[in-house]
């Protein structure tokens, strides 16, 4: 019970290392509020889970700004503020369009740093910012400069706002995932493009295995629990040994 009497907010909470995250926030005591897209979504995180449900599209800095503030309305402030919402996509270097290039990293970048400084005037202090990020950032991997890109930018920010944080002890890290076994790889995708695609992700891990969205989740609330009181600034590999071996 880690987190009795806190109030954690999860941008991007439907579904995912969001939702298992959120989950898993809440099995330890914590007040839990979540954003995304998908209203049927936001409808079953309300009645089947209990959270506060918020539609917002984090590509949108008035949708985060409106929802950080009806979060700090109800619960009058945050000390744990979770920035997992993103997009993805693949497209080799020839192919990229501006239109593709901004749609990624207005959610990616863009949208996750000012949702960060939305919420800072209602952070408390010894509060803790964990950021999604990926192994996408520092792994060359072919059709994925846009994501990466994104991903490295983030992490860039990451670390400036972890320094910047500082005088009021509020701690900021990233996690960063392997391949794991969420919806994000299947959609468009039929039953047999889904196991072709595991079969290529498995094999490109050292552990030969994809990772599951509450073995992140773990990673995260280590990040924003008291165990990881000196720790700030870090990018944690959750990836299988991906990066590190």
């Amino acid at each position: 019970m880690r987190f009795t009497g806190k109030r954690v907010f999860v941008l991007g909470g439907t579904n995912g290392i969001g939702l298992a995250a959120a989950r898993a926030f809440k099995e330890e005591g914590a007040r839990v509020a979540v954003t995304g897209r998908d209203a049927a979504a936001l409808a079953r995180a309300a009645a089947d889970e209990g959270f506060l449900a918020i539609h917002a599209d984090m590509g949108r800095t008035a949708d985060s700004r409106a929802a950080v503030a009806q979060v700090a309305a109800a619960w009058g402030g945050i000390d744990v503020l979770f920035v997992n919402a993103g997009v993805g996509g693949f497209a080799t270097v020839p192919e990229v369009t501006e239109e593709f290039w901004d749609a990624v990293h207005d959610v990616n970048v863009r949208g996750a740093f000012f949702a960060i400084q939305s919420a800072l005037p209602h952070l408390e202090d010894g509060g803790n910012v964990v950021i999604t990020g990926s192994i996408g950032a520092v792994l060359a991997v072919p059709g994925n400069v846009v994501y990466a890109a994104a991903k490295a930018g983030l992490r860039a920010a990451a670390r400036i706002l972890a320094v910047e944080l500082l005088p009021r002890r509020i701690r900021v890290n990233v996690v960063s995932p392997g391949p794991t076994e969420t919806e994000i790889f299947k959609r468009g995708a039929d039953a047999a493009q889904i196991e072709q695609m595991r079969t290529i992700l498995r094999n490109a891990v050292p552990m030969k295995r994809m990772g599951e969205a509450t073995e992140i989740a773990r990673a995260v609330l280590f990040l924003a629990s008291e165990e990881a009181s000196f720790i700030t600034g870090v990018d944690l590999n959750v990836d299988g040994g991906c990066v590190e071996l």
